[in-house]
């Protein structure tokens, strides 16, 4: 039979057919455990020979010899490089097999025969493997129907997020960048702590009240050879979107040569991702001799075991070092571009997941693996439960089994007897103090029921015909009894688990924990702002409307302001806010999140951030300190000795004061500012000695993370407010006593901003 088709339409059909198979069977990883199907193969095969951490390393050529020949059917040749990468430390931010022997460098050298080299699993792998035994995950047949194989892991270790993974398939590519472990845990219980929390915050860190850091935040991608990162726009986007491009530099720096006085090298240290030293090489000597870089006179390669990256590259008599090493950026690899595709397997569909997808997935999957564990555990336990059962009332009643078996002369016949007596715990009985309350009130009803007893089931049947002659003494019971409490306890915080979905997110962030304490490490990648770059992070947050509050003790908060809904006449109110006993709410204004915030503290000194910055928090929590988002700074400010300028009376320091300890500096007004240039709105301050002070409002534009001097305060006074004026308003001052002064804002001339 000839059948005639369109060679066009075959074409597509057969090339989508394989594209398919590339795309989910082949390149990209599976979002739960971050793993393609020949590297999660790889470490199946392992776990099957147990190869695990503080055992002998095997031959990798009996590794890949039993992932090709039960899971992998692609040969040796093509199991043996992906099993060398999971092992290179320059590849992997945590590596997931322990090498032993030659598996290459960063030069990069290839790695030597795997009948030569050895390897076994890491901590990180048997976490990512721990409780598959346990039905935690579906199985498939192997290529040929005689083994089955997990279809993804268990995934405990957030490999994904940890180490990234590149993979080309047919028509998309993924490029996922590696991230700090210690970030990743702290992130994962950010999110499952606030499932609502937004990309910015994830990104901050959260510090205690004494500024130590309490929760690190993802500052971006740390790369496992480090080097440098320039700007934040392609993180945020990449992390956002799951597209994005960051530029990574190498790190080097200038030292003297050897036996020369008036001649520098420059030295690299740290490579960008990827990047071998013997193409970085050849491309430093390619752009001296094309005459691209005049001053560089010679270039070594002096990495070894102690100092793995070390290319010295000397420069010519009278060379300045910062213009080559500028010219080493534009004209080679020492700075290049990291392109961020997150894609990922999601029910076997590629997707494309930003920071947060990326984590909810992984919460998502430990989630299910967890409750999985937890039915086959409860189903395990309710089967020795019940096992044990059986064994209690046959020991309560021994006799009557011995003679039941006695009696019988087949095994059938045994089993048949004992399942038909209807077994009872006597009243009085020497055991009956023992038995566990819940056993004792089943077998007193059961003596209610037409059978007179407990019957038993054909398993119990089995397993006290197995009992050995040992376990029939009086003092058994007293063993089985223990071990029945033990089995209903672990019962019980089983079905609790089930029952409670808190429960389970707080296994997962024990584990966290757990894992953070274990793989944490300090990030090995710096990021820099670049020059020139205009990070727009309000382009992610939406604009809206927002009350802010912040109590007296500098917690602060916002809310959306739909939540205070008006109220009619006679209406009881909603608590706004919950705080502590000696603390009281006593700011309250309304902002949009892309207002700027000023804050301005009693030492004169003035922070700016953006209104989305503050936490989005329910409406009856307390809020955060402001100190784990300000750096807040000790104020020492001695009173000055008495003069007119300082002031006479009440105003005047004591003796007391002048002893006073140093302090933090304290908040003590807030300002939502639109546009610092719209008008010609000033800022007027007002200290505690009645000092006055106007500055444009405009001045304060550029205010930087770690503050500036708003006003110079002079010793012994204190910044007490600050206000907007328009420039013709008028200022009404009321002191301590009762008297107060009135008088145009203009009389307060207008002076510059450290005045």
């Amino acid at each position: 039979n000839i059948l005639e088709l369109q060679i066009e339409r075959e074409l597509k059909d057969s090339y989508l057919t394989y594209a398919m198979s590339t795309i989910m069977d082949r390149a990209l990883p599976d979002v739960r455990d971050g793993l393609k199907p020949s590297q999660r193969r790889i470490l199946v095969a392992m776990n099957d020979l147990r190869l695990y951490p503080g055992k002998k390393h095997l031959k990798c050529a009996k590794i890949c010899g039993d992932t090709s020949g039960n899971y992998h059917p692609h040969g040796e040749s093509v199991i043996y490089p992906t099993l060398v990468i999971m092992g290179q430390k320059w590849r992997m931010r945590q590596t997931l097999v322990d090498p032993q022997g030659n598996f290459g460098s960063i030069t990069p050298d290839p790695p030597a025969a795997m009948r030569y080299t050895e390897a076994r699993l890491t901590h990180a792998a048997v976490d990512m493997l721990e409780d598959l035994d346990l039905s935690t995950v579906d199985f498939q047949a192997n290529y040929d129907d005689r083994l089955r194989e997990p279809t993804v892991l268990p995934g405990k270790f957030p490999n994904l997020l940890v180490n990234g993974g590149v993979g080309i398939a047919v028509g998309m590519a993924t490029s996922m960048a590696p991230n700090n472990p210690a970030e990743v845990f702290d992130a994962i219980i950010r999110v499952i702590d606030n499932p609502g929390i937004s990309l910015l915050e994830l990104m901050q860190d959260v510090k205690n009240p004494d500024g130590t850091i309490a929760r690190r935040g993802i500052k971006g991608p740390d790369f496992p050879t480090g080097g440098l990162i320039l700007g934040r726009r392609g993180i945020v986007e990449a992390y956002d979107t799951g597209r994005g491009k960051v530029t990574v530099r190498a790190k080097m720096h200038a030292e003297p040569v050897p036996g020369s006085k008036d001649r520098e090298q420059l030295v690299v240290d740290e490579l960008p991702f990827n990047l071998g030293i013997d193409a970085l090489t050849e491309q430093l000597v390619a752009a001296r001799d094309q005459d691209k870089i005049t001053d560089v006179s010679a270039v070594h390669n002096e990495c070894n075991a102690k100092s793995p990256v070390r290319i010295v590259i000397e420069l010519k008599k009278g060379a300045d070092a910062g213009v080559v090493e500028k010219q080493l950026y534009e004209f080679t690899s020492l700075q290049q571009n990291f392109s961020m595709y997150n894609i990922a397997l999601v029910n076997r569909q590629p997707r494309t997941l930003g920071l947060r997808d990326l984590i909810r997935h992984y919460i998502d999957h430990r989630v299910d693996v967890i409750r999985r564990r937890t039915q086959h555990l409860l189903g395990v336990a309710r089967r020795r439960a019940h096992e044990l059962e059986g064994m209690i009332y046959a020991v309560c009643d021994i006799d009557e089994v011995v003679r039941l078996i006695r009696s019988s002369r087949t095994r059938p016949e045994a089993l048949a007897k004992l399942m038909a007596r209807a077994f009872r715990i006597a009243p009085g009985h020497p055991a009956e103090a023992i038995i566990p309350a819940r056993l004792l009130t089943a077998a007193r009803a059961a003596e209610k029921s037409p059978a007179g007893g407990v019957l038993l089931s054909e398993h119990q049947a089995k397993v006290i015909s197995e009992m050995r002659l040992i376990q029939l003494v009086g003092l058994e019971i007293e063993k089985l009894v223990g071990e029945y409490r033990d089995v209903a306890a672990e019962i019980d915080r089983y079905e609790a688990i089930l029952a409670t979905h808190q429960l389970v997110l707080d296994m997962i962030k024990a584990d966290c924990e757990q894992m953070k304490a274990r793989y944490a490490s300090p990030r090995v990648t710096e990021i820099q702002d670049a020059e020139g770059e205009d990070l727009d992070l309000a382009s992610l947050i939406p604009v809206t409307d927002c009350v802010v509050t912040i109590s007296h003790q500098g917690y602060a908060k916002r809310v959306p302001a739909e939540t205070y809904r008006a109220q009619g006449r006679g209406g009881k109110g909603i608590i706004a806010g919950t705080a502590k006993d000696d603390d009281f709410i006593e700011h309250v204004f309304v902002a949009s999140t892309h207002d700027h915030l000023l804050c301005f503290t009693d030492a004169g000194r003035v922070f700016k951030l953006r209104v989305f910055e503050l936490p989005e928090m329910a409406r009856t929590s307390k809020g955060r300190p402001l100190v784990n988002l300000l750096e807040f700074k000790a104020f020492n400010n001695p009173p000055a000795a008495p003069s007119p300028a300082a002031g006479e009376g009440a105003n005047a320091p004591t003796a007391a004061e002048s002893n006073t300890p140093a302090r933090r500096e304290k908040p003590i007004a807030f300002l939502a500012i639109k546009d610092f240039e719209e008008g010609s709105h000033y800022l007027t301050f007002v200290s505690r000695n009645a000092i006055i002070k106007r500055t444009p409002l405009k001045d304060y534009r550029n205010v930087h993370k770690g503050g500036l001097i708003a006003v110079d305060i002079r010793p012994g006074d204190a910044l007490i407010a600050v206000a907007i004026t328009g420039g013709a308003d008028d200022v009404l001052l009321i002191a301590a006593s009762g008297q107060a002064i009135r008088f145009p804002e203009d009389d307060a001339r207008v002076m510059r901003r450290q005045a």
